[in-house]
């Protein structure tokens, strides 16, 4: 049987049951749709926590107090839980590691926030001028906290715009006004430009105020609950980071590694640890959507067993005529393969219009890999194959005698 003659009978072999056919793809529809939309959601998620990771900071350290554990608790344990940093140990990495371009410590907390009859509770972080250099933070109107106020433990405030927004109005004019914080009167002097967040990190959604005022006023202790370092490129993070470990090591008078009360990250680390969560999630999203795949694989094999059944005779007919074993073979694993080229076809473009309402309709930005959709095709031919061979197979082996008297 030529190839022109193979594809005419497969065409004319499904056409001849139309809504048979249809309803076989379905199954196949909506599995490639499914495991396309799913990666394309865990995609997207991956791109945004790494994009988020990214606008913390350019080549971004971080120290944080605690005993160590592995990166995973590390990010996930509260911050400031633990005492065992200080300002010392801000100045001394300063001081003593070259390769730092920029440090600033934090002491961070939730705190009411309330002005003129509006609150909101947000992140109170009490900081240094450096804070802007080491992640990557403009002022949209008025000043940062300066070393003099920085110095006077002054009772000054700089707010995200969406604190601003909660507290003033949309866009309204806050430089000058006052704010409380636990009671307390602060000024505003300046309000950062937006760079988009959610959740407890959005940097939107905070007010920043000297360190010494944080410490003195709210805290009523020296402690520090991060130290943020910015290394001078990405290619000195390792040394900058072995650099740090060793000079507080020495500091705390540690002298065991595995003992030390503090643990330093980078955003390398982070990011390896998000993209490790995430894979695993994508991963769990298609294995979930293609238990759908193998249902409808499952169905194309019911239909190509009816399929055969019904057409006992035809087979019977063509085998008397000369027809061999292998061409008839060939016709039905066509028929089964082309059902669920089809299908992929349909599902692949079912998957990327799912994706597209997602990302409309949602705030999670869907991301569609060429290497999903390769694997969506590749699938389906793998089923239309697997599924096709065994009624193909079937076909093929009947004896034309028999067939032909089949009723």
């Amino acid at each position: 049987m030529i190839t022109s003659d193979l594809i005419s009978e497969t065409y004319w072999a499904l056409s001849g049951n139309k809504i048979r056919s249809a309803l076989t793809m379905l199954g196949i529809i909506i599995g490639i749709s499914s495991v396309i939309a799913m990666v394309s959601i865990g995609q997207g998620a991956k791109n945004n926590i790494e994009q988020s990771i990214q606008s913390v900071g350019s080549n971004l350290i971080i120290v944080m107090p605690g005993a160590q554990r592995g990166v995973g608790v590390q990010i996930s344990s509260g911050r400031g839980s633990a005492q065992t940093l200080t300002q010392e140990d801000a100045n001394a990495i300063s001081g003593s590691v070259s390769l730092a371009q920029a440090v600033a410590p934090e002491l961070s907390r939730r705190y009411q926030v309330t002005t003129k009859g509006k609150n909101t509770n947000t992140q109170v972080t009490g900081t240094v001028p450096q804070y802007l250099e080491v992640r990557n933070i403009q002022i949209g109107q008025g000043s940062f906290i300066t070393d003099q106020q920085s110095k006077s433990a002054a009772k000054v405030a700089v707010l995200g715009p969406t604190t601003r927004d909660d507290l003033f109005g949309a866009n309204a004019n806050a430089i000058g006004q006052d704010v409380k914080i636990n009671n307390m009167e602060f000024k505003v002097i300046g309000i950062t430009q937006a760079k988009g967040g959610s959740g407890f990190s959005n940097p939107d959604d905070a007010v920043y105020i000297p360190l010494a005022t944080a410490q003195r006023y709210l805290a009523g202790d020296t402690y520090v609950s991060d130290i943020s370092v910015k290394a001078q490129s990405q290619q000195v993070m390792a040394t900058v980071q072995q650099q740090i470990t060793d000079l507080l090591l020495s500091r705390h008078h540690i002298s065991n590694p595995q003992l030390a009360d503090f643990n330093v990250i980078n955003q390398a680390d982070i990011v390896a640890a998000a993209g490790s969560v995430t894979n695993t999630f994508t991963l769990l999203l298609a294995s979930i959507a293609g238990i759908s795949l193998l249902v409808g694989g499952i169905g194309i094999m019911n239909m190509m067993l009816t399929t055969v059944t019904e057409r006992t005779r035809e087979i019977g007919l063509r085998k008397a005529i000369g027809a061999e074993s292998g061409d008839i073979n060939r016709q039905f694993l066509a028929e089964a393969v082309m059902l669920t080229f089809l299908g992929g076809v349909a599902g692949v473009l079912f998957g990327w219009v799912m994706s597209l309402i997602i990302s409309h309709f949602s705030s999670l930005q869907t991301s569609i890999s060429f290497s999903s959709i390769l694997l969506a095709f590749g699938v389906s031919a793998t089923i239309g194959i697997v599924f096709g061979y065994y009624p193909a197979r079937r076909a093929s082996k009947l004896n034309p005698i028999e067939a032909l008297r089949y009723e």
